[in-house]
């Protein structure tokens, strides 16, 4: 990497959700954004987003004075593309790009809906809560968990007369990506050339969320776990651009956390640094500063969540208040 690269790079960071289950990051939505990243062998700071636990604008990408949000211009993979920064993809002419671009959907739909569908609604609280809700007071995170599980229900077209068809479906719907995923990789160790692009990001994130966060119990890992290429497919892949790369002792904190934000607001994961010295603190950008002071608001808005969440749909039984751990969510003091 040159020296203009190197300073170039030094200004990248990603910001996703804590990592868990032995994984940078355990949300669903920022682990391919993270493998995008690794593959184009991108060097950058990776910070967690502890204050914003159920935004759609995470993942999120800063680099220089502009950031990409999850929710904008297509994602963060599609900026990246866009701004010149890694872009691993094909293009229009290229033989097989029609074959990417189907398999790009598959999982961006039916895979992405039955991750959705097992977080929210087929699996108790405890593993969402792991990864979205692990910094809030447990009543907030049960009442919010229940208000997203709501959502997504409604998202799904999900209500109690069509439940049961709408699961089948969806696990119908994952059995077939998952058929055609493994014809189309067979024994290559990429989906397409040799080489990964943004559909190996996408479906290695998806598989090691199966593998490493879904219960032994869950119906999509049970199916998952039949196709034996993908199985060699993601341990392989997570051995050679994953595993040792964040020792615990160097897991960044959110730059959002008050506690760090003083003497390590930009805190560099050992493998990503591409200078000795630490880089000097840049001033806040209005994009960060506007972030900011949604943080500050988030707890009083979270709040009034709560109190609307409760009066619209009737409260939480209080017998199911006080008893947390039958769902299996429980905090450590």
């Amino acid at each position: 990497m040159s020296d203009v690269e190197a300073d170039r790079s030094s200004n990248f960071v990603l910001v996703t959700r804590k990592g868990g289950f032995g994984l940078p990051t355990a949300c669903p939505s920022c682990l391919p954004v993270y493998l995008y990243l690794r593959f184009a062998n991108i060097a950058f700071n990776l910070l967690y987003d502890v204050t914003n636990p159920d935004s759609d604008h995470i993942p999120y990408f800063e680099y220089g004075y502009y950031v990409a949000f999850n929710n904008e211009k297509g994602g963060v993979i599609e900026t990246l593309k866009q701004e010149g920064i890694a872009d691993l993809d094909p293009k229009a002419p290229n033989t097989y790009f029609s074959e990417w671009l189907s398999t790009k959907a598959l999982i961006n739909t039916w895979l992405a809906t039955a991750i959705e569908y097992e977080i929210w609604v087929a699996s108790d609280s405890s593993n969402a809560c792991k990864i979205y809700f692990s910094d809030l007071p447990w009543l907030l995170a049960k009442v919010l968990y229940k208000k997203q599980s709501q959502d997504v229900k409604r998202r799904l077209g999900i209500t109690d007369a069509n439940a049961s068809e709408r699961e089948e479906e969806i696990y119908r719907n994952a059995t077939l990506a998952y058929v055609a995923s493994s014809l189309r990789l067979g024994d290559q160790s990429f989906f397409f050339e040799d080489r990964p692009t943004s559909v190996d990001a996408l479906f290695l994130g998806h598989a090691l969320f199966v593998l490493h966060v879904l219960p032994d119990t869950s119906v999509l890992r049970i199916d998952f776990l039949k196709h034996d290429n993908l199985v060699k497919y993601a341990e392989n892949l997570k051995r050679q651009y994953l595993d040792g790369e964040l020792p615990a002792t160097s897991i960044p904190r959110s730059h959002f956390d008050a506690s760090t934000s003083k003497s390590n607001s930009r805190r560099k994961a050992s493998h990503w640094s591409s200078k000795p010295k630490p880089k000097a603190k840049r001033e806040k950008t209005e994009e960060e500063k506007k972030l900011r002071r949604r943080a500050k608001y988030f707890l009083a808005a979270q709040a009034i969540a709560v109190v609307v969440f409760l009066s619209f749909f009737g409260g939480v039984e209080r017998a199911e208040l006080q008893d947390g751990d039958e769902d299996g969510f429980a905090y450590d003091d």
